[in-house]
């Protein structure tokens, strides 16, 4: 199993409306994509929120294949949407991870 890790920095000034857009438009959107089976959501605790809270979004594939058409076929166009709606009140760091057996 491969998973797509996304960590994002988010102002509290949109917070609540960010997590909104996330639940409601954007990781729909992604999972709409076809190409990952399931996701989960999370915050981080234990961090200095003085300039934003920090969210995890963890996107799941079977095989590898599909996270790399996912990246070069549709992420630019969502990454640029969000840049659009957010512009730089959030900033987002991404990862891939394998499972170990």
């Amino acid at each position: 199993m491969f998973v797509y890790n996304i960590t994002i920095k988010v102002d509290n000034n949109i917070e609540e409306e960010w997590l909104r857009w996330q639940k409601e438009i954007h990781i729909p959107e992604i999972l709409a994509t076809g190409f990952f089976y399931d996701h989960r959501f999370f915050k981080l605790l234990d961090q200095d929120e003085s300039e934003g809270k920090t969210y995890v979004i963890q996107y799941f594939s079977l095989e590898k294949k599909d996270y790399e058409e996912y990246i070069h076929g549709y992420a630019p166009l969502l990454r640029e949407k969000a840049f659009l709606k957010w512009g730089n009140q959030f900033i987002a760091f991404r990862t891939l991870l394998k499972t170990v057996q």
